[in-house]
């Protein structure tokens, strides 16, 4: 594999957008990684409209589009600077789908990079929720544990209760 082709983890997942519920890539973001114009990219995928149904690919409406512009500051100066479209978020699906409309090698080894940091992402996700389920499993038994803690001592204060009560027992046998 050549090492020009060797894109970081972290220059990845940076490009990774949590929109509409879903993680999604950016049409720049992803040109930019494939090192193809943005607009030959988006080319490519209106030629192939077919292969990107709405859960695969879909265009972000103009609050999305700002919102995302103020996290990240993308603002640029200069004539030519702004997009006169709005972008297309990517869902893993659309970007997987991406590496059969874009037919070079740079692309099918930033594909599969990418593939395998949308599964990273995905199983962080996993090990985070079987995190906070087993956390609620330790709280339930914590409490379980107090309750029966203070069952054991209401026990103890009944005994101790009981024995201060005793009677004196009347003492059987022969009397001097």
């Amino acid at each position: 594999m050549n090492s020009e082709l060797i894109l970081s983890e972290e220059t990845i997942s940076n490009n990774i957008y949590y929109i509409r519920n879903q993680k999604v890539m950016l049409d720049r973001d992803l040109a930019i990684l494939y090192g193809i114009e943005n607009k030959r990219l988006n080319e490519q995928v209106k030629r192939n409209i077919t292969r990107f149904p709405e859960d695969f690919m879909f265009q972000l409406t103009e609050n999305e589009y700002n919102s995302l512009r103020s996290q990240i500051a993308t603002l640029k100066k200069g004539r030519g600077a702004h997009r006169k479209y709005l972008p297309f978020a990517f869902t893993e699906h659309g970007v997987l789908m991406l590496s059969s409309v874009l037919n070079s090698e740079k692309a099918i080894q930033t594909n599969i990079q990418i593939m395998r940091i949308f599964t990273k992402v995905r199983q962080m996700l996993l090990d985070t929720t079987e995190i906070k389920l087993d956390i609620v499993q330790i709280q339930k038994k914590l409490e379980n544990q107090g309750k029966n803690i203070e069952l054991v001592f209401s026990y103890l204060d009944e005994l101790t209760e009981k024995k201060e009560e005793q009677k004196p027992r009347t003492k059987i046998g022969y009397k001097k």
